[in-house]
């Protein structure tokens, strides 16, 4: 059984909440998935002994937060060259974008990192918002099973 580290930033709680449900999807998979705020981080062997890496944060001014490119810097001294990755965020308004923090953090994890990413791509999702009431969101059926389906997929490349 492999395990898969989901590491997350969240503010609202709308990535949290995603992280959750990845989570779940990797455990469909039949493996072991854990789950920790980007801020429990401290240096690179915080980022050992998995199989597996998916990193998520919130958009912030079209691209990712600040911090989230230090957790990410810190990866690149972990040694993940190979391993399997998925990234995801979350955004609140429409004018942030398609997944552009998601974006970011796969081309930083696939170009950088060198690690072996899903073929899904980037995963992204509405917060909480009335911009777009027909937006995918984490709190409905659709949204939730969208996470876990991410999950899954890169479980199942474990």
């Amino acid at each position: 059984m492999a395990k898969a580290l989901i590491v997350y930033m969240s503010w609202s709680g709308t990535t949290e909440k995603m992280a959750g449900f990845i989570a779940e999807g990797v455990r469909i998979a039949g493996h072991e998935a854990e789950v920790r705020k980007a801020g429990e981080i401290k240096n690179e062997k915080d980022l050992s002994g998995f199989d597996g890496y998916i990193f998520g944060c919130p958009t912030d001014h079209l691209g990712m937060p600040e911090a989230f490119g230090t957790l990410l810097s810190l990866a690149g001294k972990a040694g993940l060259k190979g391993k399997v990755g998925g990234a995801f965020s979350s955004r609140s308004h429409p004018s942030s974008g398609g997944g552009v923090a998601a974006d970011s953090v796969f081309k930083v994890m696939e170009s950088e990192l060198k690690m072996r990413m899903t073929n899904l791509g980037p995963f992204s999702l509405e917060g909480k918002s009335s911009f777009n009431p027909e937006e995918k969101t984490v709190d409905g059926q659709e949204g939730s099973r969208a996470c876990q389906d991410y999950g899954k997929s890169i479980g199942e490349m474990l």
